[in-house]
């Protein structure tokens, strides 16, 4: 179960280490588990809102990840990383007004979805040389280290490193903890957060937001953040708020993930990683230890994916990654991370692209296309909508209904790319990533019974459509798993 960290402001003292600790077990309906959430990548908020209403609430989803909801540049072509290069902190971007973004938060919350902004604290937009003065998308003026009426030349750190055929001020050297938490990352002007009247803009952005009925933060690039610099930000928060920090640790580096512990949860790239050597080039039989086993970070801090929209573009340290452009490894990876109990899991939802600076599908003007046309969602054309696809969706409820069962029983593999394996006596999954049939009896640590497999189908009001699954009362189950395919029962899926 991922756990989440709430600061409280004029509770908490900066040095005392206190905190209020919070499950992901937050719903509108009572019992409910929501364990899962999910990045509505570059969605307008207006979509985001139909999405929570007709399918992200009734399917168990806990909260969608938006794109920074404020002022933000328009670059040529506009990229979708002109999102996270901040003009100003007006609620405004591609995705809708201030008044929107409200509407959607109301709505997606009736219904049991919280919303977390992904939150651009650590720097302000490309410094460019162009001698032009340059404008955001709600026509805020900017120019080079200049923000009228919010930061000037002498608000941002000037580091002075410069190599040959790189920018000025630009971040050269990982392995120089100083260099990276004091330069520009790929010219995106680094502001000084020890700075009290940087910390003071920064703090009523955030709490802006929260007045809003945001729930949580994204904290994007949090590792070019001193750790100490984000406790003395989020210090000063008004209310509670879930906070989990972008922190890239490939271990070979001096800033650690252990070190942003104190300000909440971390993502876990090497669990990425993992996954994806063991599903292009291991054997799935080695995942019986995924987890702490690998040298990952605490269960109870990680957010984990199975991509994101940084590494599914070659970003974020470069490496494997699996992603929707090989369906049916990308369905194995995300039946896999949501039934292996580690971290909290982010699905992830894209649109197509054919180059890694790609923006959202849009208009000739470069407005975002609606995902939701005439009371329909556009899924599976321009926008991908992974979290769409039936078996990813339906286990998410197979997360929730196993969020309590922390163990893994029953691990069986056959040594290469056939595994399964149980959580207690409420759930059970199989795994075929070879290209020969999976048909053997296995042992489960389920009650006696029926269940419907949500994998191929669904269970809706009793019924199961799709095939079933008879378990006898010694707990044991013959199954038959196609090439390339997965089997899940839970216990909420048990037929009367």
């Amino acid at each position: 179960m991922a756990s989440r960290f709430w600061f409280l402001s004029g509770l908490i003292a900066v040095c005392s280490g206190l905190f209020v600790l919070q499950t992901p077990a937050k719903a509108a309906t009572p019992n409910i588990y929501r364990g899962t959430y999910v990045h509505l990548f570059e969605w307008k908020w207006n979509d985001i809102a139909l999405e929570c209403e007709n399918f992200l609430g009734p399917k168990g989803f806990g909260a969608v990840q938006i794109s920074p909801p404020n002022d933000h540049a328009v670059l040529e072509g506009q990229p979708w990383y002109q999102r996270y290069q901040p003009v100003s902190y007006k609620i405004i971007s591609r995705s809708g007004t201030r008044e929107e973004l409200i509407d959607m938060i109301r709505r997606c919350k009736a219904v049991g979805v919280d919303i977390y902004a992904d939150a651009v604290i650590n720097h302000m937009a490309w410094v460019n040389r162009s001698g032009k003065i340059k404008y955001g998308i709600s026509g805020s003026s900017y120019d080079e280290y200049k923000h009228p009426g919010l930061f000037e030349p002498w608000d941002f750190h000037r580091c002075g490193r410069q190599v040959p055929g790189q920018p000025l001020d630009n971040i050269s050297n990982y392995q120089d903890r100083w260099e990276v938490q004091n330069c520009n990352i790929d010219r995106c002007a680094d502001l000084d957060t020890g700075s009290e009247y940087v910390r003071g803009k920064l703090v009523n952005y955030l709490n802006d937001l929260l007045d809003l009925g945001i729930a949580g933060f994204r904290i994007d690039a949090a590792k070019h953040i001193p750790s100490e610099h984000l406790q003395a930000i989020l210090s000063g928060i008004n209310r509670p708020a879930y906070v989990f920090q972008e922190v890239m640790d490939p271990r070979s580096e001096p800033i650690k993930s252990h070190e942003y512990f104190s300000t909440g949860d971390v993502t876990e790239f090497e669990y990425t990683r993992g996954l994806a050597r063991m599903f292009y080039n291991g054997k799935l039989t080695w995942l019986s230890s995924f987890g702490e086993g690998w040298a990952f970070i605490d269960k109870n801090k990680a957010v984990v994916f199975v991509d994101n929209h940084d590494k599914q573009r070659g970003h974020a340290g470069g490496g494997e990654v699996i992603t929707h452009k090989d369906p049916e490894t990308y369905v194995l990876a995300n039946v896999f991370m949501l039934a292996w109990p580690y971290g909290y899991p982010q699905v992830m939802s894209s649109y197509r692209f054919d180059s890694g600076k790609q923006g959202p599908p849009a208009y000739q003007d470069g407005e975002t296309k609606p995902v939701w046309v005439d009371g329909v969602p556009k899924c599976g054309e321009e926008w991908v909508c992974e979290h769409r696809w039936e078996p990813i969706a339906n286990m998410v409820e197979f997360r929730n209904i196993t969020a309590l069962e922390t163990n893994v029983t029953n691990w069986w593999s056959n040594g290469e790319n056939q595994i399964a394996f149980g959580r207690g006596s409420k759930g059970f999954v199989v795994i075929n990533r070879e290209w020969n049939w999976l048909n053997r009896k296995l042992q489960t640590s389920m009650p006696e019974g029926r269940y419907c497999d949500v994998i191929s189908g669904s269970f809706k009001k009793g019924k199961c459509i799709g095939r079933t699954v008879s378990v006898n009362k010694y707990g044991e189950t013959e199954i038959s798993v196609a090439p390339q395919r997965a089997l899940a029962i839970h216990a909420g899926a048990k037929l009367n």
